[in-house]
């Protein structure tokens, strides 16, 4: 969207995904429309599932840890939030308690070990494990389709990326 401008000046808006190069689309505009055209500014409005809205300056974020060290962390917990958040736009796969413990050792997540998960869910998807609770275990690739995770008995759903719960959290129990 094209919000304001005069000669070679503009205000656009771009709604992209990660990877598109802005300053190259900058220049292919400017050879479209035949006056050449660089890239003056970014900013940077949203990523993933973060705002604006969502922003701390480094200021902000200075105070809250004075604050934490004479003893208030109320701040520190509003600024700082837990990678879950981050994770919110990826499909998601609730595993049982009994899994946990395997997969934070590097197993795959296989069938049995599944509880629910979201619908959507493609072969080669980035997913989150989650536990029961809501807490991330990994950052997974996809082996199987939601479809398939319904229709199977048995078999390998997804293979972690990136482990993010440290070992030991949930007991073992293979």
């Amino acid at each position: 969207d094209f919000h304001e401008g005069e000669g070679r000046n503009w205000l656009f808006t771009v709604d992209c995904q990660s990877g598109t190069y802005i300053r190259k689309l900058c220049f292919d505009v400017g050879e479209v429309i035949g006056c050449g055209a660089h890239m003056q500014e970014l900013r940077r409005t949203r990523s993933g599932p973060f705002t604006e809205a969502d922003l701390y300056s480094l200021f902000d974020l200075s105070e809250a840890v004075d604050m934490k060290n004479e003893g208030d962390d109320s701040r520190l917990k509003e600024i700082i939030r837990p990678f879950e958040d981050g994770m919110d736009l990826l499909p998601k796969i609730w595993i049982r308690d009994s899994a946990v413990g395997a997969i934070c050792n590097g197993a795959q997540l296989a069938i049995p070990g599944v509880l629910r998960y979201e619908t959507g869910i493609e072969v080669g998807n980035l997913v989150g494990i989650y536990t029961q609770k809501g807490e991330a275990v990994a950052l997974a690739k996809a082996d199987l389709s939601s479809g398939k995770i319904q229709a199977e008995s048995h078999g390998i759903v997804a293979t972690s990326a990136r482990v993010l719960m440290p070992m030991g959290i949930y007991p073992k129990h293979w």
